[in-house]
């Protein structure tokens, strides 16, 4: 029988594979790179070198989604070392890491079922580190209005949100006007459980969720990943090369 279910029909058209690169026209905006399930230290490493290279304009705007083993992350906030609840051994028993960052904010995790982004954007064109979280939170919620998620900012709170139910974190970083470290995207279930672990970006008055507990069926991260593409292609078009 067939599936009449809106939702679930988007769903469906949007599995597909992320373009290598999107742009306007015959313009390429950014290229797109997909480094599947990575440390989070080497992809930290990885980034800084993307950041070199673009400063050196040895490599063009690049949109890089990641899937990390488990790892809780701290930013530079002071006192974010206070916000991670388990202890040495909760922490090897359950097989999470645990690195320290220079990206803003307070301490968050990254693990199978997330969709991490990392643009590596030269900002010549905005030169505004505030606006540039804004486009990043703009291009997020747009993705996830594509399923017919009601995210959007949350007062005083970083990340988005769907009500007080945070659905990804953000996280920024920038040097000589180049970005790096970017957002988390809670898409499947499976992502949820290590957050008890934390005090997730020293938040008090809000829970944790994924596209998967809002939307009520699976989410496959790949069909996700085109979709923020051509999100990031729309919000930064005016901003890039």
């Amino acid at each position: 029988m067939e599936d009449k279910d809106p939702l679930a029909q988007k769903a469906a058209r949007l599995s597909r594979k992320p373009d290598r690169a999107v742009g306007v026209g015959n313009i390429e905006l950014f290229s797109v790179e997909d480094w599947g399930r990575i440390e989070f230290r080497t992809a930290f490493r990885k980034q800084r070198e993307y950041v070199r290279q673009r400063i050196a304009g040895e490599r063009p705007d690049t949109l890089i989604f990641a899937e990390h083993r488990p790892v809780y992350t701290l930013g530079v906030r002071p006192g974010s070392e206070h916000h991670l609840i388990w202890d040495e051994e909760q922490l090897q028993r359950r097989g999470i890491a645990v690195h320290k960052t220079n990206r803003g904010g307070d301490i968050t995790y990254h693990g199978p079922g997330q969709l991490t982004g990392y643009p590596i954007f030269h900002l010549g064109k905005l030169r505004d580190l505030h606006a540039y979280l804004h486009l990043l939170e703009a291009a997020v919620i747009r993705a996830l209005g594509e399923w017919g998620l009601g995210a959007g900012r949350r007062e005083g709170k970083t990340g988005i949100w769907v009500e007080k139910r945070k659905i990804a974190a953000i996280g920024v970083a920038v040097k000589s006007w180049v970005t790096y470290h970017g957002f988390a995207l809670n898409v499947t279930n499976l992502c949820l459980a290590p957050f008890a672990g934390i005090v997730p970006c020293g938040i008090t008055d809000g829970a944790v969720t994924s596209m998967e507990a809002e939307l009520g069926f699976p989410i496959d991260p790949e069909s996700v990943k085109p979709v923020v593409s051509q999100a990031f292609n729309s919000v930064f078009e005016r901003y890039l090369n």
